[in-house]
C-alpha cells in the first residue's frame, strides 16, 4: 500500500505547499506528493494506483469544492481523507476535527447539493454565501491581489456593514412558497452548519441529511440593528432575533436579488449574481 498527497499550493495565502509537506514528514517520507490544480483527469489519476493505496487532500474549503465537482461520477478508493489547510476551514470546524487532523470524506461527499447560477451547475460542499457575505469574498479577493497578508474577512464585514454595502430586495422561494424580503442583509443557503470561517449561519443543519438544505435571512433593519444582531451568527445564536432573522429549510431553493451582488461558494466568489437555485440531494431537478 503507497500513500499519495494531493494538495493546492495556493491555499491559505499560498501556504499550501508547506502544509503539504508537514503531513509528508508526518506520514513518512515515502509518500508522493502532486499539486492538484494539474490533475486534469482525475479518473485517470486514481485509475493508475492500487486500489488500497491512501490517499490525503491537502487544502481549503474551496479546494474540497473543486475537488468534489471533478470527482463526481468516479470511483474513488476508500481511503481518501482531507487534510485542512484554508483560511476558513468551515467542513472541519462543522465535523468538530482540528485542521491538521485528516477525515476520511467519503461519506461527506456521495449525496451533495447542487447550485445553479447562470445556467452552470455544480455541487458544493458547506454553503452558499448571497449579500455582505459575498462583498466580503469580493473584497477580500481585491486585497490578496495588493498584499500578501492575512485577510480579515470579520473587520470586514464590519465595515461592510457600517458603511460600504447596501442591502438588497429579495424574492425567496421554497419548495414553491415565495416570499418577499426588504433589506436583505444575508441570504445563504448551508448544507452544512458554518460557512465564512467561522459563522455558524445554519446551527440545525445536518450535513448528512441529504434531503434538506437550510436558508437564512437577515433583513429587515438598519446598519446600526443588524450590526449589533450580526456577531452572534458566530454562535449560531443570531436564529433569537426572530425580528430580523428567519430560517427556512426546505428541498428547492431559489433567491433572487434586485439588483446584481457577489456570491460565494464554499468561498471561492461569483462576481455580478442576480440569482441562484440550491437544489438538495434528494430532491427532483
Amino acid at each position: 500500500m503507497s500513500t499519495h498527497i494531493l494538495y493546492n499550493p495556493k491555499s491559505n495565502n499560498r501556504t499550501g505547499t508547506a502544509a503539504a509537506e508537514a503531513l509528508k514528514a508526518k506520514l513518512g517520507d515515502t509518500a508522493d506528493m502532486t499539486d492538484v490544480t494539474t490533475v486534469t483527469d482525475v479518473s485517470a489519476y486514481f485509475a493508475q494506483f492500487p486500489a488500497d493505496d491512501r490517499f490525503y487532500l491537502v487544502g481549503g474549503d474551496g479546494t474540497l469544492n473543486h475537488f468534489v465537482n471533478d470527482v463526481e461520477g468516479v470511483a474513488l478508493p476508500e481511503e481518501v481523507y482531507f487534510c485542512g489547510a484554508g483560511t476558513g476551514n468551515d467542513f472541519l470546524r462543522d465535523l468538530g476535527t482540528a485542521p491538521d487532523e485528516p477525515v476520511l470524506i467519503g461519506k461527506y461527499i456521495k449525496h451533495l447539493p447542487t447550485v445553479t447560477i447562470n445556467g452552470k451547475t455544480m455541487r458544493f460542499i458547506n454553503g452558499i454565501g448571497f449579500g455582505i457575505d459575498g462583498y466580503c469574498c469580493e473584497t477580500g479577493d481585491k486585497m490578496r491581489e495588493t498584499t500578501d497578508k492575512p485577510i480579515n474577512y470579520t473587520s470586514i464585514a464590519i465595515k461592510g456593514l457600517l458603511f460600504h454595502f447596501a442591502p438588497r430586495n429579495a424574492t425567496v422561494t421554497v419548495d414553491g412558497v415565495t416570499k418577499e424580503y426588504k433589506k436583505v442583509w444575508i441570504a445563504p443557503t448551508m448544507n452544512g452548519r458554518y460557512y465564512g470561517g467561522g459563522m455558524m449561519a445554519a446551527p440545525d443543519q445536518d450535513r448528512l441529511k441529504n434531503d434538506t438544505v437550510t436558508t437564512v435571512l437577515m433583513y429587515g433593519k438598519g446598519r446600526l440593528r443588524t450590526l449589533m444582531a450580526f456577531p452572534s451568527i458566530f454562535k449560531g445564536e443570531h436564529v433569537n432575533h426572530t425580528e430580523q432573522v428567519e430560517v427556512i429549510k426546505g428541498r428547492d431553493v431559489t433567491v433572487k436579488f434586485d439588483q446584481p451582488t457577489a456570491l460565494q461558494i464554499d468561498g471561492e466568489t461569483v462576481l455580478d449574481v442576480t440569482e441562484y437555485r440550491v437544489t438538495a440531494a434528494g430532491s427532483a431537478s
